[in-house]
């Protein structure tokens, strides 16, 4: 989020073991943060739904966790994009379910520096909820996963 995404009392970006081996996000009041198999170009696409949308079928890990947008922006950064310099995008202000799946995928297209790992699209779907939940990991995939 473009603000609020750092609380000092928590590890960085959420990364608690569970966090690492089991959900793959780390997780901060107003932030998500998605673990990816590969440390070099990875392909990733959000939406944002009335409702909760249907799981992907293909996807070989998927989780669900409350995100909170009290601005109603959304800022995507990486370890290599500071949030003042990524992308951002209006979502509806306000506490948001987003589900995170790993879908498996070819390659991308752009040359990459060819290092290890699955390729995967990562999927995530917003929508706005009336209530909060905890984090679910709806289906687990294979550990360990990355590399």
């Amino acid at each position: 989020m473009d603000e609020h995404a750092i609380d000092p009392h928590l590890p960085p970006a959420g990364w608690t073991d569970e966090a690492v081996h089991v959900h793959r996000i780390g997780r901060e009041p107003h932030s998500i943060s998605v673990g990816t198999a590969r440390d070099d170009m990875v392909e990733s696409v959000i939406t944002v739904h009335p409702s909760a949308p249907m799981t992907e079928p293909t996807a070989e890990h998927i989780v669900e966790a409350d995100l909170d947008a009290p601005t109603g922006r959304l800022t995507v950064c990486s370890p290599g994009v500071l949030p003042d310099d990524g992308p951002s995008m209006t979502v509806p202000a306000g506490l948001l379910r987003a589900r995170v799946s790993y879908v498996p995928t070819d390659p991308p297209s752009v040359e990459t520096d060819g290092g290890p790992g699955d390729h995967f699209l990562y999927q995530i779907d917003l929508w706005p909820t009336d209530r909060p939940r905890e984090l679910v990991v709806l289906k687990q995939g294979a550990n360990p996963w990355a590399g």
